[in-house]
């Protein structure tokens, strides 16, 4: 890997921060901005720990760090033009409308930079959830389904109640708010949620705490059977190039799943508490916490095999096992969630901080659009 440098952090995200919290600080290997101009993309960090969502974008060959303000944000879903964060007790839904690029290139924040946006997300609905611990979300066509980790199931969002239980394990026997057996992770498989993860198979309230090093479960959701046991903390599933892999956190390692045999099959160690998964190409975009000194985390084998342990995103070559670049924050994120590659946008923005500009941004119909002045149609931003 090339030798770290310095990122460019935004300074809106000083300017948002409380003056008593720590800096938004963060280095990178040289060679990741590189890495993101040639693949076209950017990537979506959620930390819950310090309320933030994370734009990582190239801005000249430098890696720029741009933060949001969110309440708790966790889980993350991208599909085309549309994001969904999941927060402390809501879902906030963002549509992209690249007409409004141009009035960002214009603000005093980048009217004298080189690099242009090329996507700029606005809220768009906002459902609230109560507070359900929402962890890993998706969207299946155009239905977005969350993990719901205090009442042990998976769930949608719904126009009168809070949410939609659509499926939980076998052995989840009621649906209560006492996070069961700790549903975390989702993956999609020809287009539906087809496996999950979860810490334990219990059913009593905060009855996967007991055997968290080892007690962790990989589920088909279609049999409703168990696919692997005995998994250290497993988080992030996914489905790729036909095969699944998981995070195994309690190991800081990535690997893959035999479904047949439900062997776990480590590829890397990485120093870190992996939770939150990406890939591109034969790239795979994994997030790392420090985890805290704390009854959740003590006892497990990534906190006895490494005494200081990383914050960041961590870039790992699946065809060779080899580390190929980073991203490492320091002071204030110390826990990230989610990770998630925005294909084909380079230098994206996503907007919940500007009531002026999220306020003179219409969005209307074809229809619609005929009867408004040439002059003061999309086009024009």
């Amino acid at each position: 890997m090339n030798e770290p440098q310095n990122d460019a952090t935004d300074s809106t995200a000083e300017e948002n921060s409380a003056p008593s919290e720590p800096p938004l600080r963060s280095v990178h290997t040289s060679n990741l901005p590189q890495i993101f101009a040639e693949g076209n993309f950017s990537v979506l960090v959620t930390t819950y720990q310090a309320g933030k969502l994370v734009v990582l974008r190239n801005d000249g060959g430098v890696l720029n760090t741009h933060f949001r303000n969110f309440l708790k944000p966790m889980g993350l879903a991208v599909q085309g033009g549309k994001m969904a964060v999941g927060c402390s007790i809501d879902i906030w839904e963002f549509h992209n409308v690249p007409a409004v690029c141009p009035k960002l290139d214009e603000s005093e924040e980048y009217k004298e930079k080189s690099v242009q946006h090329d996507a700029c997300f606005l809220p768009r609905r906002s459902h609230t959830t109560g507070d359900v611990q929402i962890h890993e979300m998706a969207w299946v066509d155009d239905e977005l389904w969350f993990v719901n980790t205090a009442f042990s199931c998976l769930a949608t969002r719904c126009e009168i109640n809070s949410f939609e239980p659509r499926w939980r394990p076998k052995f989840i026997t009621q649906l209560i708010p006492g996070d069961l057996c700790h549903l975390n992770g989702l993956a999609l498989r020809d287009g539906r949620v087809r496996y999950v993860t979860a810490l334990g198979e219990t059913n009593t309230p905060g009855g996967w705490r007991e055997n968290k090093r080892d007690g962790g479960l990989l589920i088909d959701v279609d049999s409703n059977e168990i696919v692997a046991r005995g998994l250290s903390m497993p988080h992030s599933p996914r489905w790729y190039r036909d095969k699944l892999w998981l995070l195994e956190s309690g190991n800081g390692s990535i690997g893959t799943v035999d479904l047949d045999t439900g062997k776990y099959e480590p590829i890397a160690q990485l120093p870190g508490f992996t939770r939150g998964l990406s890939f591109l190409g034969p790239l795979a975009f994994v997030g790392l916490s420090q985890v805290r000194e704390s009854a959740v985390f003590s006892g497990i084998p990534l906190v006895e095999r490494l005494e200081e342990r990383t914050c960041g995103v961590w870039v790992l070559n699946i065809e060779t096992g080899e580390m190929v670049a980073f991203c490492r924050f320091e002071d204030a994120v110390q826990e990230i969630f989610a990770v998630e590659v925005l294909l084909g946008t380079r230098f994206p923005d996503l907007v919940n901080h500007d009531a002026e500009l999220i306020g003179r941004s219409y969005v209307l119909g074809d229809a619609a659009l005929e009867d408004v002045p040439a002059d003061l149609r999309s086009d024009k931003g």
